[in-house]
């Protein structure tokens, strides 16, 4: 499989028209898979709630677009905030097991992203409110 701009192309379109405003393309072969390596095309106004993962760590490459990553701690107050943009050098992040996050997307985004499998729902205590 050849990763392009037609790729690309066609998953930011799907993103689009998606009522949650992003739309994954996975690479691994189940949600079984022992890691957990997908595209995602992330558009301007789609909500990610402030969430963690307790068994892994998470791994984050822009390949277009910019985005914010924001850290917060246990009472939900932003205590980090990281612009992913290529053209300003700044490429990827690694969020810790167990830190709260969530991102905005500042102009329409695809990055990869890879956590360790196999993929479970999150668990309700893993999300804030």
């Amino acid at each position: 499989m050849l990763i392009d701009d037609t790729l690309f192309d066609e998953l930011a379109e799907r993103a689009k028209q998606s009522e949650r405003l992003r739309m994954n393309f996975n690479l691994h072969e189940s949600a079984e898979s022992k890691a957990q390596r997908l595209f995602n095309a992330l558009e301007p106004g789609t909500v990610l709630p402030i969430h963690r993962h307790r068994a892994t760590a998470e791994t984050f490459i822009i390949l277009r677009g910019k985005l914010d990553v924001m850290f917060f701690n246990d009472q939900g107050e932003e205590t980090e905030r990281h612009r992913l943009d290529v053209s300003r050098g700044h490429y990827g992040i690694q969020i810790p097991k167990g830190q709260w996050h969530s991102l905005e997307v500042v102009e329409p985004a695809v990055i990869f992203e890879v956590k360790d499998g196999p993929y479970r729902p999150l668990d309700p205590c893993d999300a804030m409110p």
